[in-house]
């Protein structure tokens, strides 16, 4: 070893003085824990396995809507516009459709007397891919890869259909929060 420099620490050492070196940075970063949350959530959808994810980042945000005559006009409405309506689960137990819009949908959504736009700190469950019919939670339109739902079409075919009843009551009772 040259004197100069001192002795050099074995490798295992060296390697460990590296990691201890490299402080914070070594850590994870606070929001992989979340990334894999989603990848997990859609690796198990994909497995046609129902899914319970986390509302909002980068995955998508929520309105929820009655079903029924004028929200079927609704998806029809926007079939048209999209040339295909983006993902919208049913659930029939509870006579809702989830609208997956864009993330941050929610952070930009006045209120509206017919729907509800939820995000983060929310979950939902996301229904296998396979799961087209009842019982629980289906897809009405399937989800797409390439899309979701235009927050800003959707409020407005909204406020020309009226879905009733609208979602607020029943969703203050279930969450506990108000509109």
């Amino acid at each position: 070893m040259n004197a100069r420099f001192g002795v050099l620490p074995a490798g295992a050492e060296l390697v460990q003085r590296l990691v201890e070196s490299a402080g914070a940075a070594r850590e994870p970063a606070a929001d992989m824990a979340d990334l894999a949350e989603v990848v997990r959530a859609l690796f198990a959808v994909e497995a046609r396995h129902d899914a319970r994810v986390r509302l909002g980042g980068r995955l998508f945000d929520v309105v929820i809507t009655s079903s029924g005559p004028e929200a079927y006009a609704a998806v029809a409405w926007m079939d048209e516009v999209q040339g295909g309506c983006g993902p919208v689960i049913e659930d029939h137990d509870a006579n809702w459709l989830y609208w997956l819009v864009p993330p941050g949908s929610a952070g930009q959504w006045v209120p509206h007397s017919h729907a509800v736009c939820l995000s983060a700190p929310h979950t939902m469950t996301v229904p296998s891919l396979n799961r087209t019919m009842p019982p629980g939670p289906y897809w009405h339109r399937p989800s797409a890869s390439d899309r979701l739902v235009p927050a800003g079409p959707l409020r407005e075919v909204l406020a020309r259909l009226r879905p009733e009843p609208a979602p607020h009551a029943a969703l203050a009772a279930r969450l506990g929060i108000t509109f």
